[in-house]
């Protein structure tokens, strides 16, 4: 059995394919492939594997964006750490999915299930699925808190508190309204999926605003967008130009 990971945390990559290792000793590793755009790439250059093990949210974007740049019709097993996605669209499609952290148990049964439908068509993700996973991620569930460690101890900050999220050197941030800054695992890719698309906007690479942050918009050169934000850090709140008329758009709600 030949098998593809898609997973862009190092340690759970890592204790996965131990796993699979210490369950299906025969099983071949093939690679780990840790965003969208690696594993489009390596599914172009390598034969298809027998089964593969997808992270629903890669550093990229979500892992359903590889369906749609590459025809992908092998079995698939998603693995997420959020148990209200879609689900029942998983089932139907008879593609399992795992949760975080993976037990080895829940992984055998998967494989096992895997095993049992191999000489079943039809067990791969179609587009008629896809489309209402999409829908579904994008209408509902989303993330309502973020755990933030302070000091030894650990906190947790109510998403609709945070005036904006934002990129520094290699990590990621919030910002509160009492002018508190606190580190994130998640990359800010990754946070414009998970939070309501109603209440924050990407307004550049470095910035996604929530609307309770902003005090005011100015017009600016290139027909840009200057923005005023509370505790804010920078002058560099700037809404690209190619963001401006979807930028209007949000803010009157649209």
């Amino acid at each position: 059995m030949k098998i593809l990971i898609v997973e862009d945390e190092p340690l759970a990559a890592a204790q996965l394919a131990a796993n699979i290792s210490a369950l299906k000793p025969q099983a071949q590793i093939l690679a780990v492939c840790d965003t969208i755009k690696s594993t489009v790439e390596w599914l172009k250059n390598n034969e298809a594997p027998d089964l593969a093990f997808f992270d629903i949210h890669l550093g990229d974007g979500l892992s359903f964006e590889i369906f749609k740049q590459i025809e992908f019709n092998q079995p698939v097993i998603f693995t997420t750490a959020f148990d209200q996605y879609a689900i029942q669209a998983f089932k139907v499609n008879s593609v399992d999915y795992l949760l975080k952290p993976i037990e080895r148990a829940d992984l055998d049964k998967a494989i096992q299930k895997f095993e049992n439908q191999a000489k079943v068509s039809g067990t791969s993700i179609n587009p008629e699925v896809l489309n209402e996973i999409l829908t579904s991620l994008k209408k509902k569930n989303y993330k309502e808190r973020f755990l933030v460690k302070v000091g030894t101890h650990l906190r947790m900050v109510e998403t609709k508190e945070v005036l904006y999220f934002y990129s520094f050197q290699k990590g990621t941030y919030l910002k509160l309204s009492d002018g508190k800054d606190y580190l994130l695992d998640q990359s800010l890719e990754l946070i414009e999926e998970i939070i309501n698309p109603s209440q924050f906007f990407r307004i550049n690479r470095k910035y996604l605003i929530g609307l309770k942050g902003i005090i005011d918009v100015v017009s600016f050169k290139n027909s840009r967008l200057k923005l005023k934000v509370k505790n804010a850090i920078d002058d560099d709140f700037l809404v690209a130009r190619e963001k401006v008329k979807d930028f209007k758009k949000w803010l009157e709600g649209e």
